[in-house]
C-alpha cells in the first residue's frame, strides 16, 4: 500500500510539473504567430535572451516528457471507453484520502489542487484496471490478502496544521497576541518562523497522524485539543518555540473488504505481472503517431 501511494504521490508531480511546463510551451505558437519570437525575457550586459530562445530551450529539455504525459493521458481515457472500465468517485475519494496523509500541499489553491489530484488518481486506477482487466483472482486468495494486511487499509485520523516558529517563549507568546488581536497567521510564518521551508508556505505544514515521524508528538497531542482555525499556546521544539494552527482535520476511517476488494485485486495482479505500470502499453492499439517517431522514443 505505502510503495503505490509512493508511487501515486511521484506520477501526481510529475503530472503537475509536466502542464506547467506545457503551459510554457504553449505560448510558442502564439509568440511566433504574433510576431513576437524576438521578444526579451533576460538581458545580461549587452547580451540578451529572446523569448524563442527560451521556448526553445525548455521544448529541447522538456518537450518530449511532457508529450508523452499528454499522449497516456488520452491513450487511458480512450482504452478505459471502449473496454468500458470505469473507475467509482468512491475509489477515487478513498486514495485521495490516504494521499492527503502523506503528502504536504499548501491550502492555497487548494479546490484547484485537489481536482488535479483527483482527475490524476483516477487516471492512474483506470491505468491499472486496463492492465489487469483480463486477471483473474479468487476471492479466497483476496480475503486472505486483506485479513493479513488490514491495517494497510485503516487511514488513521490526520490533522492539517500550520506553524510559527520562533527563536523564544517571548517572540511566541507575543506573536500569540498579536494572532489574538486579528493578525494573519501565515503573512506572520512568513515574516518572522524560522523554518523556511514551511514559511514559505504561510506557515502550513500540510496533514500530519499519529504515525508520523516528522514532527514531534506535541503537535498531535495538541492539535486534538483545538479547533478549527484555532491556534496554541508555545510548544518547545529543537529549533524554538513553534505556534500552531489547525487548519482542518480528517478523521480517520477503516475500510472493509468489499469496498477495497478491487483495489486488493488490481495490486495483487500487478505484482503477479511485474512489468511497469506505464499507459505506453497500449500506444499501438490506440494507433499512436507522435513527433518522436519510434517505439524506443516511448521509454
Amino acid at each position: 500500500m505505502r510503495r503505490k501511494q509512493l508511487w501515486l504521490i511521484i506520477v501526481a508531480l510529475s503530472m503537475l510539473n509536466c502542464l506547467t511546463v506545457a503551459f510554457f510551451l504553449s505560448k510558442e505558437n502564439k509568440v511566433s504567430g504574433a510576431g513576437g519570437g524576438e521578444e526579451t525575457v533576460a538581458t545580461v550586459g549587452k547580451s540578451t535572451i529572446s523569448r524563442q530562445d527560451w521556448l526553445n530551450e525548455l521544448a529541447d529539455r522538456y518537450g518530449k516528457d511532457v508529450l508523452k504525459e499528454m499522449i497516456d493521458q488520452k491513450v487511458i481515457k480512450e482504452m478505459a471507453v471502449k473496454y468500458n472500465i470505469k473507475v467509482s468517485d468512491q475509489d477515487v475519494e478513498r486514495e485521495f484520502r490516504m494521499l492527503q496523509t502523506n503528502y504536504n500541499s499548501s491550502t492555497q489553491n487548494k479546490s484547484a489542487d485537489e481536482k488535479n489530484w483527483k482527475e490524476q488518481i483516477r487516471n492512474s486506477l483506470l491505468l491499472e484496471e486496463l492492465l489487469t482487466k483480463d486477471v483473474d483472482i479468487s476471492d479466497k486468495e483476496l480475503k486472505s490478502y486483506y485479513d493479513k494486511n488490514k491495517e494497510q487499509f485503516n487511514v488513521p485520523t490526520a490533522y492539517h496544521l500550520a506553524q510559527i516558529i520562533v527563536k523564544t517563549n517571548e517572540e511566541a507568546t507575543k506573536a500569540i497576541k498579536e494572532l489574538s488581536q486579528g493578525s494573519s497567521f501565515s503573512a506572520m510564518a512568513m515574516e518572522r518562523s524560522v523554518d523556511e521551508f514551511s514559511a514559505n508556505e504561510g506557515g502550513d505544514i500540510g496533514y500530519i497522524s499519529g504515525d508520523d515521524d516528522r514532527y514531534p508528538s506535541e503537535y498531535i497531542n495538541t492539535a486534538k485539543t483545538l479547533k478549527d482555525g484555532a491556534y496554541s499556546d508555545p510548544i518547545k521544539v529543537d529549533k524554538g518555540y513553534a505556534v500552531l494552527k489547525l487548519v482542518g482535520k480528517m478523521n480517520g476511517k477503516k475500510y472493509s473488504f468489499d469496498e477495497v476488494k478491487e483495489q486488493i485485486r488490481r495490486q495483487i495482479a500487478l505484482e503477479q505481472m511485474k512489468t511497469p505500470e506505464s499507459a505506453s502499453t497500449f500506444w499501438d492499439e490506440a494507433k499512436v503517431d507522435w513527433f518522436y517517431g519510434n517505439k524506443e522514443a516511448q521509454k
